[in-house]
């Protein structure tokens, strides 16, 4: 089943490479066009609004339904909402507005696809290797944030939109290629289960989170930590292209950057397979992301946001790997479904609340204090300046001191810190 796992994480790669490529074009082309935060962040918004709402019944569905076909379903789909993107910019009719509501619709299927993917981990690779199985898997986001902006980049004033999306389409070919080629197990169900009600198997998944204390923890934790890193996502790209004149090639290398790092990240772990207690992958990869963000919104040139981001990313490996293969050692694979469901569930409508209030309150709020002769600018205006950006820059800077805090302060809590001590593995526990 490893070699398995390996095919489809090859056709995801080959995929993402494509799909960022046609995410980074788009970015360029919304803000040239608008030149607002807001409206970048609203697509991130629009993207994640969606699966607030479908993620339980995508825990039944993924724990239900083979799940190979979802993972093809999810590729079919994003294909489809790709390839209208592709005629309304040929007609010349691509608006804002179709982007909001093509990533709504592909977020759906989207959805179910990711939940597909990361619950059949722990039923292709072995226990002792989930943590460099994930870091394989984040490997491939932050490979393709090397690859895509390069190529992009240099491909987008020659081919264009139209072109750069051509090329997503093919990836999408290959990685459904590959799907259909892997044997993907499916876990057996109770007859028990079976015959839950369906307010009974939406609530499961938090029923179980919450009669269980160590992952309550983990997800007020993870919870904290992600509400600052999404207002950091969603304020990314209008930092960069705010303080850098809109240059693209500046956004380019500093995401490039980033996927260098993530990818050693990812390389590392796989080779190290992390700490023996994975909680402190965990927290020191909060600590770390935290601590390299605050530098990156303290920057004001590319080469600072190209080091600070860089070695940010070297720790997102290790903390998603090492948090993910903590629920993935605790939680039985048959109600992975269900119970990483709820767990997202909650992380999604953070996300969604953070990227939501980010574009208005960078453009409406902290753009304006941090002007000259602005109320903030008197105070940060020495370390971030009082040029276009600077309030982004201090908003971006805020939610990263804010992820190293929930890293240090995890620590004082023992039921956070011990719970691969106080929660047996599934395989070494019937509850």
């Amino acid at each position: 089943m490893y070699a398995y796992f390996f095919l489809i994480w090859f056709g995801q790669m080959v995929s993402t490479i494509g799909s960022y490529m046609t995410v980074f074009a788009l970015t360029i082309w919304i803000w040239q066009l608008t030149d607002s935060a807001t409206a970048l962040t609203l697509v991130w918004f629009f993207s994640q609004l969606p699966r607030v709402f479908v993620t339980p019944i995508a825990g039944i569905i993924v724990d239900r339904i083979n799940r190979k076909y979802l993972m093809l379903l999810g590729d079919l789909v994003a294909g489809i909402c790709t390839f209208s993107i592709a005629l309304l910019a040929f007609w010349d009719s691509l608006e804002v507005w179709h982007l909001y509501v093509a990533v709504g619709f592909y977020s759906v299927f989207g959805q179910l696809q990711t939940l597909a993917y990361s619950t059949s981990i722990a039923l292709m690779v072995p226990k002792e290797n989930y943590t460099r199985a994930e870091s394989m898997v984040a490997a491939v986001n932050y490979g393709s944030a090397i690859i895509s902006p390069a190529l992009a980049g240099r491909l987008y004033p020659v081919i264009g939109l139209q072109g750069i999306i051509a090329i997503d389409l093919i990836t999408f070919t290959i990685a459904l290629t590959t799907l259909f080629l892997a044997k993907i197990p499916q876990p057996d169900f109770t007859e028990v289960e079976k015959s839950e009600t369906v307010v009974q198997q939406l609530t499961f998944g938090l029923r179980y989170i919450t009669q269980r204390p160590s992952l309550v923890a983990m997800v007020i934790a993870f919870s904290l930590f992600a509400m600052a890193s999404d207002v950091g996502k969603a304020l990314y790209s209008p930092m960069i292209l705010a303080r850098s004149g809109g240059n693209a090639e500046v956004l380019g290398n500093v995401t490039a950057a980033a996927g260098i790092g993530g990818v050693l990240g990812g390389i590392l772990l796989s080779i190290w397979g992390g700490f023996p207690r994975r909680i402190n992958g965990m927290l020191l990869g909060f600590m770390g992301a935290g601590l390299f963000k605050t530098l990156m919104g303290v920057g004001q040139n590319a080469f600072a946001w190209m080091g600070a981001h860089f070695f940010a990313s070297l720790n997102i490996p290790l903390f998603y790997s090492s948090s993910n293969s903590i629920w993935y050692a605790k939680v039985p694979p048959k109600l992975q479904g269900r119970v990483l469901g709820a767990d997202q569930t909650i992380g999604l409508i953070i996300a969604s609340g953070a990227t939501l209030i980010a574009g208005p309150l960078a453009d409406n709020v902290f753009e304006p204090a941090m002007q000259i002769d602005g109320p903030l600018s008197f105070m940060f205006g020495w370390l971030f300046g009082s040029e276009s950006g600077s309030g982004i820059a201090l908003l971006y800077a805020l939610s990263a001191m804010w992820m190293f805090l929930v890293g240090l302060g995890g620590y004082g809590f023992r039921t956070l810190r011990e719970v691969e001590v106080r929660l047996p593995d599934h395989d070494q526990s019937l509850k």
